[in-house]
Order: C-alpha cells, then sequence, then structure tokens
C-alpha cells in the first residue's frame, strides 16, 4: 500500500514567542515559513511585507539586526507569536499544512501572561481560521479586539501594499 506524501514529512515547529507582560497586542501568524524556520525568525523571507508594515505603523527600522527588530517590537507593546506550534507541510504554503497534523500553541497560559492585552491581530486566512477554531476553548479578556488582516506572505499578492497597510492602520487606530 503506497503511504501518502505527507506521511513521510516530518512536522515544522514553529517558533518561541515574542512578549513581555506590558503587551498591548498580541500579532499572530500561522506557522513559520521554511525561509523563517532556516533563519530562525518571524517573517525572514525577503519578499514577506511583516517588517515593512510594522515599520509604517510603529516606526521599527527594518535595517536594525533581528534581535533589535525584536526589542524595538516589545518596547510598542507589541507581542508576536504564531498559533500552530507544529504541523506537517510541504513547502512554505499555509494552503499546503496537513490538517490532521496541526498542533496549536498553548494560548491559554500566554494570555494569562498578558493582562494589559487589549486586541489580537491575526496576520492572513489560515491564523483567522485556527483563531476561530482556538477561541472557543479559550476564557479571552473583556473587550479584546479581534482583526483578521490580510497575510505580509508574498504568497498573498491579490492586494497590493498599501492595501494591506490601509487595513493594518484600521486596526493599529483601534487600539488605546
Amino acid at each position: 500500500m503506497p503511504v501518502a506524501a505527507t506521511e513521510l514529512l516530518s512536522a515544522s515547529t514553529g517558533l518561541a514567542p515574542v512578549w513581555r507582560p506590558d503587551a498591548r497586542l498580541l500579532i499572530l501568524g500561522s506557522l513559520p515559513g521554511q525561509a523563517s524556520l532556516n533563519a530562525a525568525q518571524y517573517y525572514a523571507h525577503p519578499r514577506n511585507q511583516f517588517w515593512p508594515l510594522l515599520q509604517a505603523l510603529f516606526a521599527i527600522d527594518i535595517q536594525l539586526a533581528y534581535a533589535d527588530r525584536l526589542l524595538a517590537l516589545q518596547q510598542q507593546q507589541v507581542a508576536l507569536w504564531d498559533l500552530i506550534q507544529s504541523a506537517k507541510r510541504p513547502g512554505s504554503l499555509d494552503s499546503a499544512i496537513d490538517p490532521a497534523s496541526v498542533r496549536l500553541n498553548d494560548f491559554a497560559r500566554l494570555l494569562t501572561q498578558l493582562p494589559q492585552l487589549q486586541a489580537v491581530w491575526l496576520n492572513g486566512g489560515t491564523a483567522y481560521r485556527h483563531w476561530q477554531q482556538l477561541s472557543r476553548q479559550l476564557a479571552l479578556p473583556a473587550g479584546l479586539q479581534i482583526h483578521a488582516l490580510p497575510s505580509t506572505s508574498p504568497a498573498h499578492a491579490s492586494q497590493s501594499f498599501a492595501q494591506k497597510l490601509q487595513q493594518w492602520q484600521q486596526a493599529a487606530a483601534q487600539l488605546v
């Protein structure tokens, strides 16, 4: 009997969360792509628009070293993580994630450590779908804003940078 291709794949495991207890915003992606996993850096693909968007929103210089960008992000009271802890996926496309292999991160524990959290921004449709599944199991803080935003991935080219920026700016305008 032939073996399915996804059975031969080892699971990709995501990166550790980046946060401080004073975070007011949590940005969640789905699962880092291969370039990010290889570099052990969030949004490492050179065409990913995440860091340019954050530069426009929070004045985080994309020319800074990665560790310095993370520090600047935390100084802006922004936390960063992914919904998926691990999953089997050939390549980097979210559409290639094997749904049966998905293991979600422990958000119940993280949320208890973020007492000032006001908003969750979901970077792309896959993040939004997994958040919908996960949020039914969580005790979310009252008034927590949830924003489903267009993916910053280079694979999501149906919107221009300016269109994505406008939607991300609208979410940022709601932060207190």
